[in-house]
């Protein structure tokens, strides 16, 4: 391919990371491939003739299946990008990285791409690998922005060892011109060398772009890194990167998850069950894993807790952390892990790993590179599932605004309006799926897992008044604000003060957790739904800055997540728990309302009397009442400790109550009752 002014180099063996399938490149060509399903790169017979060189000992060449050098998922610094020129400070070199998304106003630090102050063919972008590469291949997009159309449309790419001496990639005896993007800038489109080639350096030399537009790119660039003698460092950091756990590291399409899924209950049947709680509009079904010392039923006084991830199908990471889980878990229950066999004996465990299984296959097509920004983020019918759900926001604040009597204003368990649940109403079965899920079991805490920010989320998510930004509390604002607290301060990579900003926000400043509406207002997200209609705490956890990465990164964000999935799930044991009884029978009273004084939300027990109200440290009182009972009150003092205080509370049927029950059953009124049922003079 291209000839560097050094002694000849041939490359053996090089320890590339393994690609996945749907992460590979395209067929090779010195134009980019169609945006189908990407294949693998074939391997070349020999080492080719023309290949780039390096000043080391002859060796040999193949054509490996290399990943991205990691421009999308931030794994190249700023530091590492050069430009010939740019416009501004918000448009400069580091901005140049696939997928990158701008802020709401054009102008400001974070654009959305890299874009040359000048309009000519000698402007470039360049990146530094820090070590010598097999380069194999670019992915370019155009610019994001809602305000400005702008795309490179065709390149040259030049290479060096020294970033003084240049070559540019040879197709045969002329220099290769790839095809950057095509009529529209969100795209990704790639384009593979004729042959691999060896370097440090790699440029991107646009050669023409939109006619109404100017030079504007994002970009990422495949290669394999390969041995550097001169870097000492080098086996040491590598050796760091990772994970020690031996999990199933890859991206799993539907059949794949199936299979995973199967082989955790295999290894571990004894705690484990898989259900499935409906299907996609194509037909997919909807997996559960179950995990708990007694699959398939609820225990009295013990907590259910569930993960649900995949609602956009495209964010994968918390798809792969899911079944990453369910591993870890059994096969450390397996080991006698004293944390885990204390979660799974005294909690009942929920793991919903892809709740839009049709979106998550159309990205899967397309691979980590090549899916975009929002392919496959819907639904089959296009309908965004966050927004999905019923608004039981605006119902709740109307209704208080127009009742005098605040008593009388439901602040839980909303009931779905009418129109909602009409056949014809636009709801997703998904949707439906997990409402149905939702309402059939007690759930008390939960975590909705998404992807390209890095930041945790809690209610509400919809604004009053439909204000496009306000911070919009529950009354449990503070035990929401330790829980999303819990998951981001153990994060590595939210917890990192040096870390780089994913696209526009810069959400350290707020510890690296926001109100819901206090970012953007959602109408209708399951997070509120599920606060609102049921007992269950929720808060979004937005994962990665790489919406898809690489299957090379996976091992990585379990690293990252590992110890925040375990630590938020052992919050469902903070607060109050206990069961409600009647006096006579023993036994448990369902729906008895539960309400904590001073905060204005009420939960209700589950169908055995049993209960669970998350609380922050502090002393309570705690009243509880059921229809046909007298009410009851008592003071409950929560610790620090992460384990719940028992209430039990005892409630004494009112004598109107027991003369219905006996009359209703052709008995007979008892004397004492008759008494208390005479009215007073």
């Amino acid at each position: 391919m291209m000839a560097i002014p050094d002694p000849p180099c041939v490359v053996t063996s090089p320890d590339c990371p393994p690609a996945s399938t749907p992460s590979s490149p395209g067929p090779p060509a010195s134009t980019p491939s169609t945006p189908g399903p990407p294949a693998s790169i074939p391997s070349s017979p020999g080492p080719p003739a023309s290949m780039m060189a390096l000043p080391d000992p002859p060796c040999v060449v193949t054509s490996p299946d290399c990943p991205p050098l990691g421009l999308k998922s931030l794994r190249v610094d700023d530091s590492q990008f050069q430009a010939s020129s740019y416009l501004r400070m918000g448009l400069g070199p580091h901005r140049a990285r696939l997928n990158i998304q701008s802020g709401i106003e054009d102008g400001d630090m974070y654009d959305g791409a890299w874009c040359a102050k000048y309009e000519d063919q000698h402007q470039w972008l360049q990146v530094d690998a820090l070590r010598p590469t097999l380069f194999t291949g670019v992915i370019l997009q155009g610019r994001n922005s809602i305000w400005s159309w702008d795309w490179v449309e065709t390149y040259k790419v030049q290479l060096s060892n020294d970033s003084e001496t240049w070559k540019t990639c040879m197709n045969g005896t002329e220099e290769a011109v790839f095809v950057g993007s095509r009529n529209e800038p969100e795209t990704p489109y790639l384009a593979l060398f004729p042959q691999p080639a060896v370097a440090r350096w790699i440029r991107i030399n646009p050669q023409t772009w939109y006619w109404n537009g100017t030079i504007c790119l994002r970009a990422e660039v495949l290669g394999c890194p390969l041995p550097d003698p001169d870097n000492v460092w080098q086996h040491f950091s590598e050796k760091l990167s990772g994970s020690k756990d031996n999990l199933d590291f890859r991206h799993h399409n539907y059949k794949e998850m199936r299979k995973l899924m199967k082989a955790v209950n295999e290894e571990c049947p004894r705690i484990t069950r898989i259900y499935t709680i409906g299907k996609s509009y194509t037909g997919l079904k909807l997996y559960v894993m179950e995990i708990s010392d007694n699959p398939g039923k609820h225990e009295l006084g013990e907590p259910e807790f569930r993960y649900v991830a995949g609602m956009h199908g495209n964010e994968v990471v918390g798809r792969e952390l899911v079944l990453n889980l369910m591993q870890y878990i059994c096969r450390e229950f397996r080991r006698g892990n004293p944390r885990i066999v204390r979660l799974v004996t005294t909690t009942r465990i929920h793991l919903l790993p892809s709740m839009n299984p049709d979106g998550y296959e159309t990205a899967f097509e397309k691979g980590s590179e090549l899916a975009g920004w929002a392919l496959g983020r819907y639904s089959y019918e296009w309908v965004d599932m966050n927004h999905n759900f019923p608004d039981l926001n605006n119902i709740m604040w109307d209704a208080k605004e127009n009742d005098t009597d605040m008593v009388k204003t439901a602040n839980h368990y909303i009931p779905i309006p009418e129109y909602y649940t009409k056949e014809d109403a636009f709801v997703t079965p998904e949707t439906r799926a997990v409402i149905s899920w939702m309402q059939d079991i007690p759930f008390v805490l939960s975590a909705n897992l998404h992807g390209g920010e890095l930041v945790v989320t809690y209610p509400f998510d919809c604004t009053r008044d439909w204000a496009p930004q306000e911070n919009t509390p529950t009354a449990d604002d503070s035990f929401f604000r330790w829980l999303a607290t819990v998951y981001a301060s153990t994060n590595l990579v939210m917890a990192n003060p040096d870390r780089r900003i994913c696209h526009s926000e810069d959400f350290q400043q707020h510890n690296n957790i926001i109100n819901g509406g206090a970012w953007h207002t959602v109408p209708g997200s399951m997070n509120d739904f599920s606060y609102m209609h049921t007992n269950c705490f929720e808060v979004t956890v937005e994962l990665s800055c790489d919406k898809f990465p690489h299957a090379s990164e996976l091992p990585t964000e379990w690293e990252n997540n590992k110890e925040s999935l375990l630590v938020y799930m052992e919050q469902v044991h903070r607060g109050i728990k206990g069961v409600v009884r009647d006096k006579m029978t023993k036994k448990g009273i369902a729906d008895a309302i539960v309400k904590v004084e001073d905060l204005d939300h009420d939960i209700r027990s589950a169908a055995d009397g049993d209960y669970w109200r998350l609380l922050n440290p502090g002393e309570y009182k705690v009243t509880v009442w059921a229809e046909g009972y007298f009410p009851s009150m008592r003071r409950c003092n929560v610790g620090t400790e992460a384990r719940p205080t028992i209430c039990d509370f005892i409630l004494i049927k009112t004598p109107r109550q027991r003369m219905n029950e006996i009359l209703a059953k052709g008995g007979r009124l008892p004397q004492d009752l008759q008494l208390k049922l005479r009215p007073s003079t």
